[in-house]
């Protein structure tokens, strides 16, 4: 198998957790077809978590490249540059009561693919066309994280803060930070994103045109 069919486009989006990639990713999404456009999902690719590293105080973490199926990752889009369509099961972030579904990836002539780690990977990020990363201040990043794991997920709040200082900023620093001179595009979204968005969306629409 090929390990990039050329007529296909790939955009990596990255940035650290509670940068806001989630909502920037479904909002491209609105704009355009499953035909259009394939997003590929890191999310969907973390390990069970009984094969999760544990810290020095015993406490699982999920800010590690090794806790995502990397390869199975990089082969799926792979396969999706050659035509070949990717079946995933989704990933329910741990929670045991819900079945998860099976998500149904068609080849299409733009890819995006999205996570904590998609620069990371050598091999993944010499077949990105376009690099682009989404940052927001460390402020903005731990109330997000904090809506979103305190709130939405109803974790407790000082798990969400030990699980911040212990394994996101370092996670950041290690593994999101370095790439940010290597990057096409910075999106700033300390307050929003729309600016970037409605020029990604410009210019895939553009892309789009000439496929």
């Amino acid at each position: 198998m090929s390990l990039k069919n050329s007529n296909s486009f790939i955009i990596g989006i990255s940035g650290g957790s509670g940068s806001g990639k989630t909502s920037f990713i479904r909002d491209i999404k609105e704009h355009f077809t499953k035909e259009q456009i394939c997003f590929l999902s890191q999310d969907d690719y973390y390990k069970p978590r009984e094969f999760q590293k544990e810290d020095e105080n015993g406490i699982k973490n999920f800010d590690l490249p090794e806790s995502i199926e990397m390869d199975e990752f990089y082969f799926d889009l792979v396969k999706l540059t050659n035509n070949i369509p990717v079946e995933r099961p989704e990933y329910t972030f741990n929670n045991e009561h819900k079945d998860p579904v099976t998500i149904h990836l068609d080849p299409a002539p733009i890819i995006v693919v999205e996570g904590l780690f998609v620069f990371y990977d050598p091999k993944l990020f010499n077949l990105l066309d376009l690099k682009i990363l989404i940052h927001a201040s460390d402020t903005q990043k731990i109330i997000r994280r904090i809506k979103r794991d305190r709130v939405e997920r109803n974790y407790p709040l000082e798990d969400v803060l030990y699980r911040y200082e212990h394994h996101v900023l370092p996670s950041f620093e290690s593994y999101i930070f370095p790439f940010f001179n290597k990057v096409d595009l910075i999106i700033n979204n300390n307050k929003s994103y729309e600016m970037g968005k409605d020029m990604l969306v410009s210019y895939l629409s553009h892309r789009l045109k000439t496929v």
